[in-house]
C-alpha cells in the first residue's frame, strides 16, 4: 500500500508518546532557531498537526513531518499535540519527507504584500507598535519592514498593480526614495507611468537612484534624472513584450536554489530577493539578541 492510499485517523497525543525518526534527513535542529515556532505555539497552540505514523503496539508514534514543531511545543511547554497517524513504512516516511522538504505538495509563502496587508490588519488591532511587535514576538523594525509594502503610496500602488514596477520590494524602495528626496522620485514615478505596455522598472534601477541620491545629498545638489534615463539605460526596465529579462549589474549572484529554500523557511516569497534578505537579517538580529 502506498502512502497516498494509507489509513488516515486524527488523535490529540500526548507529546511524551511521540519520538524523533532515526531516519530522518535532517540531522541537527539547533534550539534557537526554534524561537519563532515556540512564540507562535504559545501564543495560538500548534497550528498544523504533526504527520506520524505507529512505532509499537504500546501507542507511540514515530513523527514523520513536524519534528521541529514538537521540539517547539515540548518548549512552549505543551503537553499535548494533534497528529494525523498514516499506517506506511520507513521507506514511504523518507519519500514523505524528502518530498516535504522540497517544496512540493507544501504551502507556498504569501506574495509579500499580501502578507503585509495581513500583518498590518493584525497590528491594527494594537494600540502602538511595540505592542504589536511583542504580539509577534519580533523587534518594532522588523514590524516596520514588514508591514511596508502594505503602506504604500497611492501613485506607488497603482503602478505594481499595474505591473510596472518590478515587484513590492521595489515599490517599497520607491517610497524610501520618496522620504529621501520627494521631488526626485516624482520625476521618477512619472517616467515610470509612461512605460509602455509590458515594460517594467526593475528593483536594481530604483537602487541605482537611491545610491545616487545619496551620494549627492552629501554634496547638497541633487539633480533630477535626465527624462530619458528609463529609455537609456539598459538595465531599467525589461520589455516583457519583446521576451527580454532586464540586465543587471555585475554583482555576485546567489544560488537561486538556495535563495528558495531560504524563503521557504522564512516563509516569505522566493522572488523578492531583498524581502529574503531583510526577513534573513531580522531573523539573524533576533537570535543574536535573544
Amino acid at each position: 500500500m502506498t502512502f497516498k492510499d494509507s489509513s488516515t485517523q486524527f488523535q490529540i497525543v500526548d507529546l511524551a508518546m511521540l519520538e524523533a525518526d532515526a531516519g530522518h534527513p535532517r540531522r541537527n535542529i539547533e534550539e534557537a532557531s526554534l524561537k519563532g515556532l515556540v512564540h507562535s505555539i504559545e501564543k495560538l497552540g500548534l497550528i498544523h498537526p504533526l504527520i506520524v505514523r505507529p512505532a509499537d503496539t504500546a501507542g507511540r508514534y514515530t513523527v514523520i513531518v513536524g519534528e521541529r514543531r514538537r521540539l517547539a511545543a515540548m518548549l512552549a511547554g505543551e503537553r499535548s499535540v494533534p497528529v494525523v497517524v498514516r499506517d506506511c513504512d520507513a521507506a514511504q516516511a523518507l519519500e514523505v519527507q524528502v518530498f516535504e522538504n522540497i517544496g512540493q505538495g507544501v504551502r507556498s509563502a504569501l506574495d509579500t504584500r499580501d502578507m503585509a496587508n495581513a500583518i498590518q490588519t493584525l497590528t491594527d488591532r494594537f494600540q502602538t507598535q511595540e505592542e504589536a511587535a511583542r504580539h509577534f514576538g519580533r523587534a518594532p523594525t522588523w514590524l516596520n519592514q514588514a508591514t511596508a509594502a502594505a503602506n504604500l503610496s497611492e501613485k506607488v500602488a497603482d503602478l505594481l498593480d499595474s505591473g510596472k514596477i518590478s515587484s513590492a520590494g521595489t515599490a517599497v524602495r520607491l517610497e524610501k526614495l520618496a522620504r529621501k528626496d520627494e521631488r526626485r522620485a516624482e520625476s521618477l514615478i512619472e517616467q515610470i507611468e509612461r512605460l509602455p505596455e509590458g515594460e517594467k522598472i526593475s528593483r536594481q534601477a530604483v537602487d541605482q537612484v537611491l545610491a545616487e541620491t545619496g551620494g549627492q545629498r552629501k554634496k547638497k545638489e541633487i539633480a533630477p534624472p535626465p527624462a530619458a534615463a528609463l529609455q537609456s539605460t539598459p538595465d531599467i526596465v525589461a520589455s516583457e513584450e519583446a521576451g527580454n529579462e532586464p540586465i543587471r549589474p555585475a554583482r555576485t549572484r546567489v544560488n537561486p536554489g538556495k535563495i528558495r529554500q531560504v524563503a521557504a523557511i522564512l516563509g516569505v516569497h522566493d522572488g523578492d530577493e531583498e524581502a529574503v534578505l531583510v526577513r534573513l537579517i531580522d531573523e539573524f538580529l533576533a537570535l543574536k539578541n535573544a
